[in-house]
């Protein structure tokens, strides 16, 4: 007759278990050192080129730094408002958002819903055959390509229309409409036609996903580089080399 304690298995069968200890011995196993092909360990191979990496990048900053003055501008004065008053380059694309739409929308509710749709892909897309592989295959390359001549056109036509034509203007009635409404609009739209051309190449999920981060990067870039390099006075489109001074942020 068993006991309760004897008859408890001490590795109790789990289905949710992906791994099973199956016996213990004495010495090193045999799969040491027959790893994955064209592979090393993380320690100390990877660590140390890290390391180096590192270290190499603040020495050659520290003389890069000692060799090139800081383009440092004079004392800020709070009595006088810069003009055009521009926010770091990183935060650009935000700032040039500001100009076309209410800033509830482009400063918090339309970043806060792209860091939420960033976080929910790795959840979403849990295919592991394509890891590592940059856009994913020959049709996600041709997805992203296609992506980002899409994004390339849009952007800039319509940073070119709202200067010219000012919606905000031709719109009358409560702001909701032109800071609100239309943008939303415009954004939902233009997601909903990528999508749907990106659908005739019959791409796989990370193949979709793919096109649609390329849309992403590619209008971050475009933002940036818009409210960067061609914003004057007013916030309003220049030429690069109409910039007053002090209009980079850099």
């Amino acid at each position: 007759m068993k006991t309760k304690q004897e008859s408890t298995p001490i590795f109790p069968s789990d289905p949710r278990k992906t791994y099973g200890l199956m016996e213990l011995v004495k010495g090193t196993s045999p799969m040491v050192d027959k790893g994955p092909e064209e592979t090393v360990m993380s320690w100390p191979n990877l660590l140390i080129l890290e390391v180096l990496a590192g270290l190499g990048t603040t020495v050659i900053l520290l003389f890069w730094s000692l060799a090139i003055h800081a383009p440092l501008r004079d004392l800020a004065n709070p009595d006088v408002t810069e003009n055009p008053a521009k926010a770091p380059w990183y935060f650009m694309n935000l700032q040039e958002m500001l100009l076309h739409m209410h800033p509830a929308l482009a400063g918090v509710i339309v970043p806060v819903i792209v860091i939420i749709a960033l976080m929910v892909i790795p959840y979403v897309d849990r295919n592991e055959d394509d890891v590592g592989v940059w856009f994913a295959s020959k049709k996600g390359r041709t997805i992203a390509l296609w992506s980002a001549v899409y994004t390339t056109v849009w952007i800039p036509g319509l940073i070119l229309f709202d200067e010219l034509i000012r919606v905000r203007s031709l719109v009358p009635g409560p702001e909701i409409y032109p800071g609100w409404v239309i943008p939303l609009a415009v954004i939902a739209g233009l997601m909903a036609l990528l999508y749907v051309m990106i659908r005739r190449w019959r791409p796989s999920r990370r193949e979709t996903f793919v096109g649609l981060f390329t849309a992403f990067a590619v209008s971050y870039l475009l933002l940036t580089i818009s409210g960067t390099f061609f914003r004057g006075h007013g916030m309003h489109l220049v030429w690069p080399w109409d910039l007053p001074p002090g209009a980079l942020p850099f």
